[in-house]
């Protein structure tokens, strides 16, 4: 692709110039025209949470001005299992750094729901659709599971539930708004 040229006297009001003397598009703002590294530490826990686990945030709207994705941690401790919960209209990536967790969801496409357990670890992947009522354990009695999330709303949506049945889901507009800023859990 070739570079575009702006001339250095350009007001056509597209670009503007930056203190080092660099032309960026106009409707960059500073903040975005870097990267940010955020270092382990620095990883945010006030964030929505689920019992039985602990949600880290790393990037979003929040830590570094991010539009449309959120990424973090999930740590679940040895011999645990979270509540059930879903993640609004987000779609969500997990990334297993270490540990053995297991994913837990309602098959509901057969003649009758059937409890699903999806057995993971290290370098495995998983994909949560929206929506999708789910919960996380770890049958380890000595090692804490950790997984990297992202998703793709800006912030956390989490939806805290009673089970795993979608009876709980609201798929309206105000129901999702409502259970992403009520939720205190992942």
């Amino acid at each position: 692709m070739p570079a575009l040229h702006v001339p250095a006297d350009s007001t056509d009001g597209e670009f503007v110039r930056t203190p080092s003397g660099v032309l960026v598009p106009a409707v960059i703002d500073p903040f975005h025209r870097a990267l940010h590294h955020i270092a382990p530490s620095s990883l945010i826990s006030r964030t929505s949470q689920t019992t039985g686990m602990s949600r880290r945030e790393a990037i979003s709207g929040k830590t570094v001005g991010a539009h449309s994705l959120w990424m973090g941690q999930t740590h679940v401790p040895a011999s645990t299992s979270s509540g059930n919960h879903h993640h609004g209209a987000s779609e969500t990536a997990i990334y297993v750094v270490s540990g053995s967790p297991v994913f837990v969801f309602l098959e509901v496409d057969g003649d009758e729901p059937v409890e699903r357990r999806i057995e993971t670890g290290p370098g495995d992947y998983v994909f949560v659709p929206p929506w999708v009522p789910h919960r996380e354990e770890n049958p380890d009695t000595d090692t804490e599971a950790v997984v990297v999330i992202a998703r793709t709303t800006q912030e956390a949506i989490v939806v805290n539930l009673d089970g795993l049945d979608w009876s709980e889901v609201d798929l309206t507009a105000e129901g999702a708004a409502a259970g992403g800023a009520a939720a205190d859990g992942c």
